[in-house]
């Protein structure tokens, strides 16, 4: 084998090669550039062809161990107590302040930051709350929701001037931001705060797929969730316990098949 071509087979098991293994080979992989820099006689084309490859090395690396710290933090994280309830509309929610007392020291540990921040949404009249998760292995993820301000309450009325609809709104993304980012399970008993695997019991909620089929069917009725999130007592659609999906769609059928006989009694 060649010169170059046991370098290129260095750089291709360095991209296989465990995170230790392969920071300890991305650094002769540099130094091994860096002479080639030196010499004359190396084409400064092969030169850059290598650094695009250590680069690349790199972000696999980067990636690989966010993955693995993200698989592993999850499998640490508790359930989350809904220790708040909304004055408006009667559902249990919890603080952001709980969620990141009981998850951050978590987190952390694993290596994870999250920031956020807010842009302009492609939505009209909508908010867009963004968080970066980022890993110290050098990789980051990108998330954001789109909401509206939230100035008016349960009845539609206007209870918050614009400036406090906005930082409700931020607060109320950061909230599920979190909670999507790493997958953290809620739980309405206190005793259920310790560490319990999230998923499989009767606190699990719906899935993605499960409340786009909802808001799907309520903007399609044009039937205001609200009193649909008050008779099931959480705060949004994502919230709803997996067990009673089929109750809720059972539900919006029923409020359908009501509004149909109004309509055809006048």
């Amino acid at each position: 084998m060649t010169q170059p071509q046991q370098q290129i087979a260095t750089v291709e098991e360095q991209r296989a090669a465990p995170p230790a293994v392969a920071q300890s080979e991305g650094a002769a992989l540099l130094s091994m550039i860096e002479r080639m820099a030196r010499d004359p006689a190396v084409d400064p084309d092969r030169i850059e062809r290598f650094m695009v490859m250590a680069r690349e090395a790199r972000a696999d690396q980067a990636r690989v161990a966010f993955n693995a710290a993200m698989s592993a933090c999850q499998a640490e994280l508790p359930r989350v107590l809904r220790d708040a309830r909304n004055s408006h509309s009667g559902a249990a929610y919890a603080r952001l302040e709980s969620i990141a007392k009981a998850t951050a020291p978590i987190i952390a540990r694993h290596g994870f930051s999250l920031s956020f921040g807010t842009e302009s949404s492609p939505s009209k009249d909508m908010l867009r709350v963004t968080c970066t998760c980022a890993h110290e292995a050098g990789h980051e993820r990108a998330y954001h929701l789109d909401l509206p301000p939230d100035t008016a309450g349960a009845q539609g009325k206007a209870n918050k001037t614009p400036i406090q609809g906005i930082g409700s709104t931020i607060t109320y993304a950061r909230r599920y931001l979190v909670l999507q980012v790493f997958n953290i399970a809620l739980t309405n008993e206190p005793h259920d705060t310790d560490g319990a695997p999230a998923g499989g019991g009767s606190d699990e909620v719906i899935s993605d797929a499960q409340a786009e089929q909802i808001r799907s069917q309520l903007t399609e009725h044009k039937i205001p969730p609200d009193r649909l999130l008050r008779f099931f007592g959480v705060e949004s659609v994502p919230d709803l316990p997996a067990v009673r999906f089929n109750e809720v769609l059972a539900s919006i059928k029923t409020t359908v098949a009501n509004r149909a006989r109004q309509q055809e009694g006048r």
